[in-house]
């Protein structure tokens, strides 16, 4: 009885690792149009080709933003549509109930009872709504395309059917067995989980979050290939291969524009480096406050800065150093006593001109984050024994030599981490706030390549070149992580330590 109880569970094992793998390959190709099952209608008034399965399940607008005048010209059945939504919807769902069956099998018996349960109603929703996309391409079927013309209305049977179709029907089947298995075992009396398996659920929410918005992305870089142009499509007949990567250098004028974005983006990167210790340095000084609710106020009156959004921070700049901002209105007050200063009201304002751009970018950035970046070194120097300071103090050391000796030495390594990361992101500025203090006379000096990118692809509109801005981001990608073990290297190198 005992090997039989070992070889089921065994078996049992072994079909929950199967689904696990399933359940995370659905999850993934949630989010590629290309294997939408949805899309069951192509032509000018079928469905989106850039629509995703996640997409299709959570926007009904977006589903039939291209068929509803195909639904109100040629009399297209809508209710198609609403089958078609709640079939994804539900397919959605069966994946999500996937999902957490497997999030509990890592768990004890009663754990794994219960996602055994879960995962069931997870393989039969899955089933159900890929059974619900097969019912609308049947009944659209019935429709006459022949009066519409097959390029403006055609039916499609997309390969998404039969991938999702597969892989509902063996989770279905592998749900079944886990459920027949673990039917008739005892279960203890609670739930319990090893903290390995918890550390791990409570961290992917953040895993799914960082392959959604920085893995899921790279998918775009086939652009790259292309003569793609907006609303245009991508196909062998407009293949270009590596004719947007050798422009960078065989084009004169975008080689001249990429060194000068090049310029800019590595000088702000080098003064925000450079002065990267100021934030340990505040945090140090900030510490040694030895009024409590002074220190709380300094503390949250810096931070708060980084919760403002840049275009409220320019308006800020605005009103303070425009023309007619605070400044050059204190100014004309009393123009006589300030000319004998040498202090004159500015005619264009002080924003405007691209002197001391650089300068002025890593004013304003630093008054933003600085109060933000203080908080990783407050919490290193909370780490840092007490007792060392006690001992300090006792052998007569004061409080400047208590900070040099102990404090510093201790938050060397978190800023050697920072730092490389640091190094790791020169080529990546961020856009936002470029974006916002440019104008016509700056615009040369402020331009970094995160803005050059978005300017070049997407600011001009019909006439945005998308692969040549996607080629950018893409090396940028790339030299960004040559640059990270690079840094990490020369760390390991130099320290002894290592970041990874």
């Amino acid at each position: 009885m005992k090997e039989l109880k070992a070889t089921n569970n065994k078996v049992t094992d072994f079909s929950y690792v199967i689904l696990r793998i399933l359940t995370a390959f659905s999850v993934i190709l949630l989010f590629f149009p290309g294997v939408n099952p949805a899309r069951i209608l192509t032509g000018t008034f079928g469905i989106s080709k850039n629509l995703s399965l996640f997409t299709s399940a959570i926007s009904y607008e977006s589903l039939v933003k291209d068929v509803e005048f195909a639904v109100m010209r040629y009399d297209y059945p809508e209710y198609i549509m609403l089958i078609l939504c709640i079939a994804s919807i539900v397919l959605l769902a069966g994946i999500a109930f996937s999902v957490a069956g497997c999030c509990f099998s890592l768990g004890n018996i009663k754990c794994k009872k219960t996602g055994s349960k879960l995962s069931l109603v997870g393989g039969i929703l899955m089933v159900i709504g890929v059974v619900g996309i097969v019912v609308s391409y049947i009944l659209t079927k019935d429709f006459d395309f022949a009066s519409v013309g097959a390029s403006k209305f055609a039916l499609n049977f997309p390969t998404g059917i039969i991938v999702f179709g597969v892989l509902s029907a063996v989770a279905l089947l592998l749900s079944v067995v886990v459920a027949i298995a673990y039917a008739k075992q005892q279960a203890e009396e609670h739930y319990w989980m090893e903290s390995k398996y918890k550390l791990f659920l409570m961290f992917l929410p953040f895993i799914l979050l960082i392959f959604i918005f920085s893995y899921l992305p790279l998918y775009g870089w086939r652009y790259s290939f292309y003569e793609y142009y907006p609303g245009g499509t991508l196909s062998k007949d407009n293949f270009v291969g590596f004719k947007w990567f050798t422009q960078l250098f065989e084009n004169d004028a975008t080689r001249r524009d990429v060194i000068r974005v090049l310029k800019n983006t590595l000088g702000m990167s080098t003064i925000g480096i450079a002065t990267s210790w100021f934030a340990m340095a505040f945090a140090i000084l900030l510490t040694e406050i030895k009024t409590g609710w002074f220190r709380r106020f300094v503390q949250i009156f810096t931070t708060i800065p980084n919760f403002i959004s840049w275009v409220l921070v320019y308006a800020l700049a605005l009103a303070i150093f425009s023309s007619d901002g605070f400044i050059n209105n204190f100014i004309k007050l009393a123009p006589d006593f300030f000319e004998k200063l040498g202090i004159t009201a500015a005619s264009e304002g002080y924003l405007g001109g691209d002197s001391h751009s650089w300068l002025k970018m890593w004013a304003w950035g630093t008054w933003k984050g600085i109060g933000w970046s203080a908080i990783i070194y407050i919490a290193g120097i909370s780490g840092i024994d007490q007792q060392l300071y006690e001992a300090a103090t006792v052998d007569g050391a004061g409080r400047f030599q208590k900070i040099r000796h102990i404090t510093i030495p201790g938050l060397i390594p978190t800023y050697c981490v920072l730092l490389l990361m640091s190094i790791a992101g020169i080529l990546s500025n961020g856009m936002d706030q470029y974006l916002v203090f440019s104008n016509p006379q700056n615009e040369k000096t402020l331009e970094v390549l995160d803005l050059y990118v978005y300017n070049l692809g997407i600011a001009n509109g019909a006439q945005g070149t998308i692969p040549l801005s996607t080629v950018i981001g893409m090396t940028k990608s790339l030299i960004s992580v040559v640059l990270l073990f690079l840094a990490n290297t020369i760390s390991k190198l130099v320290r002894g330590e290592s970041i990874f």
